[in-house]
């Protein structure tokens, strides 16, 4: 069986390959509008937040015009995201903050983005990512699961396998490489589509898996 660090060299190497290009999944046109995409994304796909967007991207793109909207005009657009009345309040409450207390402009450090309203530290870690390109490893339940699939942490959350992924993995590879963890679960790692045996990666890491694997919820 590989070791771990045979492991991590082959997923770094295996994930490049497949996905050299890393494309940001949520349709957005700057940092003010990612934010809200990333938002919305939570318990939610990227596919469906893609088509609630724009309807209220067309209302309101900046935090200036946000906060004008009423929560309940913004509920009704992001209804089919989920969790509609605690986004939508969500959103106008950090669109009011960005105005008032960071002159109209998205934060740019962890601490004041996750300070906002709804946005948490896996939030922040995107938009720190893929918005400024500062290092950062967001790590959501599938990251999680793919991560413990892999070999790669014994974390029991989230925040435990955020830690052991950036001590393996070089800085400068972060915020690619979650991307690519995504995407490649996605396609061949999904909850349903392997369970531990079936992906080539699992298969890699574990040759002698028969079991399927249980991992530690997020």
């Amino acid at each position: 069986m590989p070791t771990k660090s045979e492991r991590t060299k082959y997923v770094l190497e295996k994930l490049e390959t497949l996905y050299p290009v890393t494309p940001i999944p949520l349709d957005h046109s700057d940092d003010f509008t990612l934010l809200v995409a990333v938002l919305l994304s939570a318990q939610c796909t990227d596919v469906r937040v893609n088509k609630t967007t724009p309807a209220l991207f067309k209302k309101a793109n900046t935090a200036k015009e946000m906060q004008k909207l009423a929560v309940k005009t913004i509920e009704d657009i992001i209804r089919p995201c989920g969790l509609a009345p605690r986004k939508a309040k969500a959103i106008q409450g950090l669109s009011k903050i960005i105005i008032n207390e960071h002159n109209g402009k998205v934060p740019r450090t962890f601490e004041d983005l996750e300070k906002l309203p709804g946005v948490g530290h896996k939030t922040a870690s995107v938009v720190m990512s893929q918005a400024f390109g500062v290092p950062a490893f967001p790590v959501d339940t599938h990251i999680h699961r793919l991560a413990q699939r892999w070999g790669l942490t014994k974390g029991k959350n989230v925040k435990e396998t955020e830690k052991d992924l950036k001590g393996i993995f070089p800085e400068e590879k972060w915020n690619k490489l979650h991307l690519q963890i995504i995407f490649y679960g996605r396609e061949f790692c999904s909850a349903r589509g392997c369970d531990g045996t079936v992906c080539e990666i699992c298969r890699h890491c574990y040759p002698k898996r028969r079991k399927a694997f249980l991992a530690n919820k997020a």
